[in-house]
């Protein structure tokens, strides 16, 4: 709960928790920049191990974060499955075996795509895991300037996240109570996956909608907005913006020094 006797005060936590979101926003676009430009495992190990040090920033244990991220792991390996055996076929052969083939620079590329996803999604994650809406939509309006409608909405939506995810459980179990998907055919199963994803889809409008008719009916995005509490930078944010891109440096550097810088568009 926020004391309005102290308007900047953040609330205790770790210090991830406590940096500015804009700060958080700032190292997570330098990292995902520097994934983005080159294609290559070093660049993208590297950022990816560097982001796995501030776990314990989260106070977030690795099994706990893998059960949370295991779609995006498995993602990541059927990626760079597909990409190494898609790839082009130069380097040292590794393996041959009829229409599966594998040289060393086609592994080198099938785990730099790998690397390169999960140093992307971690940021994202860090990001909602550590902060919270209302200091996200403080940030934005009061030091990037955003319409307040836009602001509002963003807010509106992350609030919302959460209910869906319950929503999603409880059609579920709402569906199994019914007797529906009963039958363990694939066939059955993706049919009930999408009636169930239509379902929530349906809901998720509705609620949108209603949310949207009261925040108009309270005045919200009209006339001059006061704020319960001001948004500021610290040293913290400036270490946490300038972790970001020291690691971003590095990561690019090491790939250049290492000869495996590969240019995105070349």
């Amino acid at each position: 709960m926020t004391d309005l006797r102290n308007p900047t005060r953040r609330p205790a936590g770790t210090l991830l928790e406590r940096a500015n979101p804009l700060s958080k926003l700032a190292a997570a676009a330098a990292v995902t920049l520097a994934v983005l430009v080159s294609v290559d495992w070093i660049s993208a190990g590297i950022v990816l191990a560097g982001e796995l040090l501030l776990l314990p920033l989260l106070r977030i244990r690795p099994l706990v974060l893998l059960k949370r991220i295991w779609p995006l792991v498995i993602a990541a390996l059927v990626g760079a499955w597909g990409t190494a055996l898609l790839a082009e076929k130069t380097g040292t052969v590794l393996l041959d075996a009829g229409p599966v083939l594998f040289t060393s620079d086609s592994v080198a590329a099938g785990i730099a795509i790998g690397l390169r996803g999960l140093a992307i999604a971690l940021p994202g994650i860090y990001l909602l895991a550590s902060t919270d809406p209302t200091d996200l939509a403080d940030a934005l309006a009061q030091k990037m300037r955003l319409p307040h409608r836009f602001v509002l909405g963003a807010l509106a939506a992350m609030r919302l996240v959460g209910l869906l995810v319950s929503e999603w459980q409880s059609l579920g179990m709402a569906r199994h109570a019914r007797g529906m998907g009963a039958d363990s055919g694939p066939l059955t199963r993706v049919r009930s996956f999408l009636g169930q994803a239509v379902a929530l889809l349906v809901q998720a409008v509705r609620r949108a909608t209603r949310l949207a008719a009261a925040m108009e009916a309270r005045g919200f995005g009209s006339g001059g907005r006061t704020w319960a509490r001001t948004s500021v930078f610290t040293v913290l944010d400036a270490w946490v913006a300038l972790y970001g891109v020291l690691l971003a440096g590095a990561a690019l550097t090491a790939a250049v020094a290492a000869g495996t810088f590969n240019f995105i568009l070349t």
